[in-house]
């Protein structure tokens, strides 16, 4: 049972040499959390690859977008629920057509959201007024 609150809120720069940043938060929060009963490392692992994953996605086409932007990551973890947002002002997606990758061809693309999916309980993506939100939610 995960009775703490934390929120983290980190904006960035369009540009990918923060990514290690952003993955070692999800490690230590993972490896820090009270009262949590599961495996801790492993959900740091998910943890890290997920917010890489998803921060890569927004940098890759926001930046196509508008070179000079910002991708906006919040992780709330509240009433063993984990739930990270990742905004980013690209064009944006329809979530429900991506398709699985093809492990058989050695093509780049669509890997990351794939273990997003597999790895998380829940994923959406939504276009907002002045942004995207990438909603990925983990129960604890």
């Amino acid at each position: 049972m995960c009775n703490e609150v934390i929120q983290v809120d980190v904006i960035i720069p369009t540009q990918t040499k923060y990514l290690d940043f952003i993955g070692s938060i999800g490690e230590h929060i993972a490896k820090d959390l009270d009262d949590f009963s599961g495996d801790r490392e492993a959900l740091a692992y998910h943890l890290n690859l997920v917010l890489t994953e998803a921060t890569t996605n927004a940098i890759k086409h926001a930046a196509q977008m508008t070179p000079k932007n910002t991708v906006r990551i919040t992780i709330h973890i509240q009433d063993n629920e984990l739930n990270i947002k990742v905004y980013d002002h690209g064009q944006g997606f329809d979530l429900e057509t991506v398709p699985i990758p093809d492990f058989d061809q050695l093509k780049e693309g669509g890997m990351g959201l794939y273990f997003i999916r597999t790895l998380m309980d829940s994923v959406s993506y939504t276009k907002q007024a002045d942004c995207n939100v990438l909603e990925i939610i983990k129960y604890l």
